[in-house]
């Protein structure tokens, strides 16, 4: 009995010893990463105080995709997603290990005393003792099986929540570039009206000086000037805050600053039709898989409430060893025993007060829910892409359009300057077919821009973006 009696020791040793080492450990990974967190924080709510730890530091041109690039490494809601999804991986190894044997391990110390006998005859009594169960959940009425299909819902959900954040981010960024890259052009518009306009100023005082043309002229083609450097200030202005939007939403520090390096194009061609596109978005699109995923997890949360009122059945093999040692004046005795046991457990509640029933049927209502939810996203991406889907059209007939009147255009204003060089033409002529030319200008250039958002906004709707990146 000895060897059993040290066999126990040894157990109860490393099983105490086991479970020490864990929680050490557990608690140095817990304060490592308490403290990563608490600098990350830190970190987060510093205040610049300085002119200089917020002034611009230059200008780098920048194409889309490295600008996706950069959101997609620096998007906080991203990384919280891969974070929730490295969350519900470990979920689920947490509900599979409720289907294995586990072993739990006791061990106690006690000491007992009396006065039996007056101050000669006092007995302590010193007991220690020791034990080991192996047990295994046999049959638990459907809540293991429920929870790991619950698990691997969630786990479902947060793969899709990551593809959402993705998408929305290439969107996102694809917007904010777009949108820079017209604050580019109005720029280079403007700038092209005002050398327009400052030719058109200098033939005024030419044809003035050589008694041709009138103080009148002049005196209007300053005006138009003025007003076409009025549009250029307000322009630029509108190109830097399109740079520092650009700058915010893809993450990059404050002092950082980009400007687009893509030419003003288009980005693509979109070769379904719009009940091919509406089919596909019914495929692809995050939240729909989503809501399914959830309606399954509220399915399998009634059959964990269920499983309260059903057979639970365990399985368990234990052995208990407990040794004692008896002080007594003026005899001393020691003793031991041990045992083991087999068998099964059942436990079976028959009455809960209805506990169990009401939240199955809660269940049942959070499931109706979503297919309601279901029905109204799936209503809602559907408008989404037929949107999208007609604007891209009416883009697209716009460019060729708007090209063609940027070429006519250029050429009345031509035309238009040299009749007035000539003293064939007004002034009124010149001045007409520059402020065409600058419409005509950007209303080609808002085709152009126009499109390639259409066609990220049906890229997003459909919830399929392009070999290259966008």
């Amino acid at each position: 009995m000895f060897y059993k009696k040290g066999l126990n020791f040894v157990l109860s040793f490393l099983i105490i010893g086991f479970g020490w080492a864990n929680s050490t450990s557990a608690q140095e990974s817990d304060s490592t990463s308490d403290t990563n967190i608490s600098n990350s924080s830190r970190d987060l709510l510093l205040r610049p105080s300085q002119p200089q730890e917020v002034r611009i530091e230059g200008l780098t041109s920048i194409t889309l995709e490295q600008a996706i690039d950069i959101a997609l490494e620096n998007n906080r809601d991203l990384q919280r997603a891969k974070l929730e999804l490295q969350r519900s991986n470990e979920s689920l190894r947490a509900a599979q290990a409720r289907k294995r044997v586990f072993v739990d391990g006791t061990a106690n110390v006690t000491e007992n005393g009396n006065q039996s006998q007056g101050f000669l005859g006092n007995t302590n009594t010193f007991g220690a003792g020791a034990g080991v169960e192996v047990g295994y959940r046999l049959s638990t009425g459907g809540r293991i099986t429920a929870t790991i299909n619950r698990a691997q819902e969630e786990i479902r959900v947060s793969e899709l929540e990551v593809d959402k954040i993705s998408q929305d981010t290439v969107f996102t960024v694809s917007t904010s570039y777009y949108q820079l890259q017209n604050s580019d052009a109005q720029v280079n518009i403007a700038q092209a009206a005002v050398e327009d306009f400052t030719q058109t100023l200098r033939d005024a005082q030419l044809l003035e000086r050589a008694g041709l043309g009138t103080r009148f002229d002049v005196l209007q083609a300053e005006v138009d000037l003025a007003n076409a450097n009025q549009a250029l200030t307000r322009a630029r202005a509108d190109q830097r805050n399109a740079r520092r939007e650009l700058a915010r939403v893809i993450g990059v520090p404050e002092t950082v600053e980009y400007s687009s390096a893509d030419e003003v194009e288009e980005r693509g061609e979109w070769d379904l039709s719009l009940e091919e596109s509406i089919v596909l978005a019914y495929t692809n699109r995050e939240e729909l898989d989503q809501i399914l995923a959830l309606r399954e997890i509220n399915q399998q949360d009634r059959e964990i409430a269920l499983s309260e009122k059903r057979p639970q059945v365990n399985l368990f093999a234990n052995y208990n060893f407990n040794t004692t040692f008896a002080d007594s004046r003026p005899v001393s005795t020691t003793g031991y025993n041990d045992g083991y046991s087999i068998g099964a457990r059942l436990q079976w509640r028959f009455v809960d007060g209805g506990e169990s029933k009401a939240n199955a049927q809660q269940e049942e209502i959070s499931t109706i829910i979503e297919e309601n939810n279901f029905d109204d996203r799936k209503s809602a991406i559907r408008l989404e892409v037929e949107t999208a889907f007609n604007d891209l059209m009416a883009n697209q007939e716009n460019i060729s359009t708007t090209e063609q009147a940027a070429i006519t255009a250029t050429e009345s204003l031509r035309l238009a300057r040299l009749r007035f060089q000539a003293g064939v033409g007004t002034q009124t002529d010149v001045i007409n077919a520059q402020r065409a030319l600058t419409e005509a200008r950007g209303n080609f250039l808002q085709a152009i821009i126009g499109y390639n958002q259409s066609l990220n906004s049906l890229q997003r709707a459909v919830g399929e973006y392009g070999s290259d990146g966008i």
